[in-house]
């Protein structure tokens, strides 16, 4: 049994009661007289629902069984010689880097294991509270991302540290610090890579805030993408191309959000010089 799965991570069933229950007070809350709790109390209620409802696919989604790992290292190789064709800094490095000190070893292993959903929520809270205009263009990009991994992991790819023949380690086992279970156990599937949600969620987060926050302390949260990055390849989860990929991802979904909203402006927006029969009436002529 690993550290990960160790973790209380709510069930799907959890969750789908968790919108259930949601979307009952939200339904109470309309029956209440307008007022200071009801503006409260219903828009927070049914994006919470929303979330939990999401939430309650993805974990249903990564919960699907897969009883072949056919061709998953073999396109690992083919990642890692396209990385090299392109003279890609090696993952090898950064993890023999580590290794040699190893308090940046057991650095990167706690980040991989415990920063990526704490901070995801952190910030959806955050711009709940404090950007709640764009807010929904942040989750719906959250939305669209985990959508895109969920759907590329269907073609298997094996991390780094399943191909050693390579010169790759598990930087986790290496260290007793075991981050998954076997493959084939535990709450993730070890055996998609491509993409990496570790970069997806950390991209939300770090480019969200510095797109809504106006202080200093957004350049310390912006830090938290690249070195994201540096962890999924230094402990050998990871390739560059899986975070390159969810990158990609996130700006296709965010790309489209924003056509999207701009489509809708235009259909809510009536056309100049189209004056409707009642104006006209109210018009002395």
């Amino acid at each position: 049994m690993s550290w990960l799965d160790e973790m209380p991570w709510p069930s799907w069933q959890q969750a789908a009661i968790a919108c259930v229950v949601s979307l009952a007070l939200w339904a109470a809350c309309r029956l209440l007289r307008p007022g200071r709790l009801r503006r409260a109390a219903e828009p927070s209620l049914k994006e919470f629902a929303l979330i939990a409802g999401l939430y309650c696919l993805w974990r249903l989604a990564r919960e699907l069984p897969f009883t072949h790992e056919a061709g998953a290292v073999d396109r690992a190789r083919r990642i890692d010689d396209l990385q090299n064709w392109l003279h890609m800094p090696s993952e090898i490095g950064l993890q023999h880097f580590a290794i040699d000190h190893e308090w940046l070893a057991r650095f990167i292993n706690a980040y991989y294991a415990t920063v990526h959903c704490p901070a995801l929520i952190v910030f959806l809270i955050w711009m709940w509270i404090w950007h709640r205009d764009k807010y929904p263009h942040w989750r719906n990009g959250l939305v669209y991302v985990t959508l895109g991994c969920l759907i590329i992991r269907f073609i298997r790819v094996a991390p780094p540290r399943f191909v050693p023949e390579l010169g790759f380690v598990d930087l986790s086992q290496h260290l007793g610090f075991r981050v998954y279970g076997d493959p084939g156990t535990g709450i993730s599937d070890q055996y998609a890579a491509m993409p990496s949600i570790h970069v997806a969620w950390a991209a939300v987060v770090s480019l969200g805030v510095l797109a809504c926050a106006t202080g200093w302390w957004k350049w310390i949260v912006a830090i938290h993408l690249p070195l994201t990055m540096y962890v999924v390849a230094a402990t050998g989860h990871h390739w560059w191309f899986d975070g390159i990929v969810a990158l990609l991802l996130l700006w296709i979904g965010l790309a489209f959000d924003t056509r999207y909203r701009r489509w809708l402006d235009r259909r809510r927006t009536p056309t100049p010089g189209k004056v409707s029969g009642s104006a006209l009436e109210s018009v002395d002529l």
